[in-house]
């Protein structure tokens, strides 16, 4: 009778501890449950505004320059290292450019000229940061600006990235990438002309015509001819080849050619197709054109 107590008793005490241990299991389940996603939440959205618009610029030179961003968008991947991408294959031939495309090209090439002249103004980091805010909001802005400050630490050989852009972007998503960058290298009110000359390799190796460099850089650096070569004219041009010119560049420059790429952008275009305007109109009033 002793021994089937003794049994008893010791079969009650495994029971307890196993029930304690279940209790306990499902207590840590929660309290992990509860604070998990908080930080996926995070990490989705952080994955979000990077790779949810993005194409060819996950290889290639860019995605070796932003590799570590794209693999924190893989939750839980112990594996996945900020050299993730940099060893992926990069396949020339256009296709179709993305928001995340242009986001990450944009920042890329502004870090290049924002070191061109070997200081990073603050009047830069302003601009940039203004431009971000009024097109993509607050909270992308912050993201936005940290990669910035991350690539101002890099080297970047802006041949094969603006290599990669080329072989890979619309046309006028290149121009409008241009028009972005002298935006920046004019921000503190005076271009030097190592960032002109910075933004003039960019251009050359992103395929970029010098008419069209020196139409969309006469939109910054003005001159008393700044008007007609905007229009990509020059002053000897009768009216009808100014009214052509001018009908042919609205084409060129109007905001619907980026409408791709989002409303943001496409709003950040309109500002390029108003200097296209008023270019126009200061030539038509020196000349007296209705």
């Amino acid at each position: 009778m002793t021994i089937i107590l003794i049994i008893l008793g010791i079969a009650v005490f495994f029971f307890y501890l196993s029930n304690s241990a279940s209790k306990n299991h499902k207590v840590k389940q929660r309290i992990n449950h509860k604070h998990k996603p908080r930080f996926e939440t995070q990490k989705a959205g952080y994955g979000k505004w990077i790779g949810g618009g993005l194409g060819w610029a996950l290889g290639g030179p860019i995605g070796g320059l932003l590799g570590f961003y794209f693999g924190s968008m893989f939750e839980g991947d112990t594996k996945t290292s900020k050299t993730a991408y940099q060893g992926r294959p990069y396949v020339s031939g256009r296709r179709s450019t993305q928001s995340g495309d242009f986001s990450v090209s944009l920042l890329v090439l502004s870090a290049a000229v924002m070191k061109a002249d070997g200081i990073v103004k603050k009047s830069e980091l302003d601009y940039v940061k203004r431009f971000f805010v009024s097109n993509f909001g607050e909270t992308k802005t912050v993201q936005l600006m940290q990669v910035l400050k991350d690539l101002l630490d890099k080297d970047i050989n802006i041949q094969d990235v603006s290599v990669q852009v080329r072989s890979s972007m619309d046309y006028s998503s290149r121009l409008q990438l241009l028009h972005y960058l002298f935006g920046i290298a004019g921000a503190d009110m005076a271009t030097s002309d190592s960032e002109i000359l910075m933004i003039q390799n960019i251009a050359g190796f992103m395929g970029v015509t010098t008419a069209d460099f020196n139409s969309v850089k006469a939109m910054f650096v003005k001159d008393t001819e700044s008007a007609y070569m905007i229009l990509e004219i020059t002053p000897d041009a009768n009216d009808n080849e100014v009214k052509k010119a001018y009908h042919k560049m609205a084409i060129k420059y109007h905001p619907d050619k980026v409408s791709h790429l989002g409303e943001e952008v496409q709003k950040a275009a309109e500002e390029k197709f108003q200097k296209l305007n008023a270019a126009y109109e200061e030539i038509k009033k020196r000349r007296g054109i209705n």
